[in-house]
C-alpha cells in the first residue's frame, strides 16, 4: 500500500468516475485501474464498485476511506512543516476556524501575514460549529485551527486571547442607554437565534443561560449565521448574542451593544495535532499580536471555566 495510490483511491472517490479521475490525475485510465487493483489486494477486498456510469464505495471501501484521508493529508502536513523547518519561504498554510473567528477576527491577522509573508499562501477553512472544527482538523484539514478552546484535546493547545459574548439592541431601545443588563431584565423580550449557537450540557447556549436566570427565552426569528443575527437585532427584530468582533469589527457598529452581567467571556486558542513549527508558529505568534482587538476585553485576572460555549467569569 502506498500513499499514492490512497491519493488514487480518493479522487476516484471525490470524482465518482475513474474516467474523470485519470484525466484529474494526467495518468491513463488502465494505470489508474491497476494502482486502485493493487491497492485493494493490499487490504484484501475491493473498496470500489465499478459501474456502468461511474465508481461507488463499497462496504470495506467506506471503512477505508476516512483512514486514507487522513494519511494523506498528514503527508501534506508533514511535507509542509519540514519545508517551514528549512526556512522555505514558499509553500502553503491551512488554517480553520469557526464562522465568527474567520469573520470577525481573521481578515485583519491574514492581511498582516501577507504583507510580511507573501510567498505562503493562505487556505481558509471555514465551519459553523465548534464540534466541526474540532473533527476536521483531527481529521488533518488544516495545520491549525482558531476558535474556543476545545475539551480533551490530544494535541496541541495555545490560548491566544479571549473573546466576549455581547447582546445586541437596536438604538432605540429600553436599555439603550445603558452598559451592562442582566439576563432577568430581558424575560420579556424575543429573541434573535443562531444555528452557530454552541451547546453547553446538552442545550443550546441561551436556552441554558437563561434557564438558570429563570426563564426560557422566546426566539423571533432562527437564523444560519452570526452576523445575520446582528442584522436583525440591530432592526428590532429581537435581542441576540454574539461576539464582540463580529459586532463591530464585520457587521458594523449601527447597534447598542450590551455586556450581559456577570459578563460572557471564554477563551480563545489556536489548536492543532502536532506543535506549530515555521510557518505556523509565526502564524501563531502574530495571532497573539494582532489579539486583541480593538474594544476586546482585558484577560481576566481569576480562575474561570474554559469550555466550548461563553461562561461567566469574574474580571
Amino acid at each position: 500500500m502506498s500513499l499514492r495510490q490512497m491519493e488514487y483511491f480518493l479522487t476516484v472517490v471525490e470524482e465518482a468516475s475513474f474516467t474523470r479521475a485519470a484525466e484529474l490525475l494526467h495518468v491513463t485510465q488502465s494505470a489508474l485501474s491497476h494502482q486502485i487493483k493493487a491497492l485493494e489486494r493490499s487490504v484484501g477486498g475491493a473498496l470500489l464498485e465499478r459501474m456502468p456510469r461511474g465508481a461507488r464505495l463499497t462496504p470495506m471501501g467506506r471503512a477505508f476511506l476516512p483512514h486514507a484521508e487522513l494519511a494523506v493529508r498528514s503527508a501534506a502536513q508533514a511535507r509542509r512543516a519540514a519545508r517551514a523547518a528549512a526556512g522555505a519561504e514558499g509553500g502553503e498554510l491551512h488554517v480553520a476556524a469557526v464562522h465568527s473567528i474567520a469573520v470577525g477576527v481573521l481578515p485583519d491577522v491574514f492581511a498582516r501575514w501577507r504583507a510580511a509573508h507573501p510567498g505562503v499562501l493562505l487556505h481558509l477553512h471555514e465551519y459553523a460549529t465548534t464540534e466541526a472544527l474540532e473533527e476536521e482538523v483531527q481529521r488533518g484539514t488544516a495545520d491549525l485551527a482558531v476558535g474556543p478552546a476545545p475539551a480533551d484535546w490530544p494535541g496541541t493547545v495555545v490560548e491566544v486571547g479571549q473573546e466576549e459574548i455581547v447582546l445586541v439592541v437596536p438604538f432605540d431601545d429600553r436599555f439603550a442607554g445603558r452598559r451592562t443588563v442582566t439576563l432577568p431584565e430581558l424575560a420579556d423580550r424575543p429573541w434573535v437565534r443562531c444555528a452557530m449557537e454552541p451547546v453547553i450540557d446538552g442545550e443550546r447556549f441561551l436556552d441554558w443561560a437563561c434557564g438558570h436566570a429563570g426563564f426560557r427565552p422566546r426566539t423571533a426569528v432562527f437564523t444560519e449565521h452570526t452576523s445575520t443575527a446582528v442584522r436583525m437585532a440591530a432592526a428590532g427584530v429581537g435581542v441576540c448574542t454574539a461576539p464582540s468582533h463580529i459586532v463591530g469589527g464585520a457587521v458594523g457598529e449601527d447597534c447598542v451593544v450590551l455586556s450581559p452581567d456577570p459578563p460572557w467571556v471564554r477563551a480563545l486558542t489556536v489548536f492543532a495535532r502536532v506543535p506549530p513549527t515555521g510557518a505556523a508558529e509565526a502564524f501563531v505568534d502574530l495571532l497573539r499580536e494582532t489579539w486583541p482587538l480593538p474594544g476586546a476585553p482585558a484577560a481576566p485576572t481569576g480562575p474561570h471555566e474554559v469550555c466550548g460555549a461563553p461562561a461567566p467569569v469574574s474580571r
